[in-house]
């Protein structure tokens, strides 16, 4: 790309296998608006190349690094508009954003984005029902937290994503396991909130996660996702299903409350994933982040609702007001394929029909080893979308189209207690 341009830069492009229907959106209303997309990446391209007009190849992680890189793209070409859909990026994403003047989510709104603690103080205190909380050092405090909140009680890291090291404990005994397996986890994030655990009271219901956009300030819903889960101590999550006629689209009180909930964390401009627990006393926002939905919760959106969260990004990185107006009336589903116990996967064979099947797709290479938690997390090996005209359908269809999933594997034995987390290699975009 020669000359100075407009252009909006994107920071990380995420894998081909969960952002590339995000990835060509995004390129699309971006050029009709007549700027050229800049992607700055830590991996070597592949199928970028198609959709972006200049691409710099440099370790994303490392913050200040990225941030020079991102100074010299702004210094050859006028950045319009900044996009992330990867949780370790948004910080920085947000930062550069406000440091070249384009819309954003914020600081004060990235930080109660990234940062479960911070988010749980502020909402508290912005008179939003939250559980009860505390963030704890050690496993002393932690007992001394869960005694005072009342068991059970969820322990957490302070900034991961895909419940990875979120457990429930129901007693003091069960306390100590969780707050090892917590600690453990966060030691794979972010360095600031590296050790230590949240301990929070643990809220009944059905949980959901809300994908929407913000306008200067305007939070504007787009489509509803209803999450599944494994089975307890764990939240490890095995499927969503979004409905574009979900009635909690047009439920006031959780609209209130989404609404509040980004005001008081301050969030302006962008894209968030909302994760909130219906509770008998009202809808309770178990966290808000700065990105769109991991585990292809878009494409389920786009597929259903007719929403495009690509189209999306774009409006609302360059400060316009999105259309997010529901064109379509369908039902989409996804469900992934988890092991009964820890192997090494050979071979994975999705089907190329059933009913409503919209796409399936191994997601580990041969030679791959698959942990459970405690010993590991996100150990999938497939996952299969299907569509349908109302959520019974939808979810017939998924349990058949996982039942064609034929997996070769090998069983391993469990991961001696206290060895290194594993987690499959490659897996970034989960839902967070």
């Amino acid at each position: 790309m020669s000359g100075s341009k407009t252009v909006v830069l994107v920071i990380g492009s995420g894998l081909k296998l969960y952002r590339e229907y995000l990835v060509r959106s995004a390129a699309a209303r971006a050029r009709r608006a007549g700027h050229a997309l800049v992607l700055i990446n830590n991996l070597q391209p592949t199928w970028q190349h198609e959709y972006f007009d200049e691409i710099t190849v440099v370790n994303v992680f490392d913050h200040e690094l990225l941030a020079a890189t991102a100074r010299e793209v702004a210094a050859r070409h006028t950045v319009v508009g900044v996009l992330c859909w990867d949780e370790p990026l948004v910080m920085p994403a947000a930062e550069l954003a406000a440091e070249f003047g384009v819309p954003g989510l914020s600081i004060p709104g990235v930080h109660g984005c990234r940062d479960k603690y911070s988010a749980r103080t502020r909402l508290t205190e912005g008179g939003l029902l939250q559980p009860g909380f505390a963030m704890t050092a050690d496993l002393d405090e932690a007992r001394a937290a869960a005694e005072r909140i009342g068991y059970p009680v969820v322990v957490k890291p302070r900034a991961l994503g895909a419940s990875m090291g979120v457990v429930l404990a129901r007693d003091e005994q069960e306390l100590a396991d969780a707050f090892q397996v917590a600690h453990e986890a966060s030691l794979v994030g972010d360095e600031p909130y590296r050790g230590g655990a949240i301990v929070e009271e643990y809220a009944v219901g059905p949980e959901i996660s809300v994908d929407g956009a913000l306008h200067k300030g305007e939070y504007l819903p787009m489509f509803v996702a209803r999450k599944r889960t494994g089975e307890h101590p764990y939240f490890e999550e095995i499927g969503h299903v979004v409905d574009a006629s979900d009635p909690l689209l047009e439920d006031p009180v959780l609209l209130d409350t989404l609404a509040r909930a980004h005001r008081v964390l301050g969030i302006e401009d962008g894209i968030t994933h909302t994760e909130v627990r219906l509770t008998e006393r009202g809808p309770l926002i178990i966290e808000i982040n700065g990105r769109v939905g991991g585990d292809l919760i878009p494409f389920l959106g786009k597929t259903a609702t007719g929403i495009d969260p690509g189209e999306v990004m774009v409006d609302v990185a360059l400060g316009q007001r999105p259309e997010t107006t529901r064109t379509a009336r369908g039902v989409a589903g996804i469900r992934f394929g988890y092991p009964d116990h820890d192997c090494v996967v050979h071979k994975v064979v999705v089907p190329k029909e059933a009913p409503g099947l919209v796409t399936a797709s191994p997601m580990v290479e041969p030679g791959t080893t698959l942990r459970l938690p405690p010993g590991g997390y996100i150990a999938r090996h497939s996952f299969v979308v299907v569509q349908a005209d109302d959520v019974q359908t939808c979810e017939e269809r998924l349990l058949a189209a996982s039942a064609l999933v034929e997996v070769d594997a090998e069983r391993v034995a469990p991961k001696p207690k206290g060895a290194v987390l594993e987690m499959p290699a490659g897996l970034l975009d989960v839902d967070e």
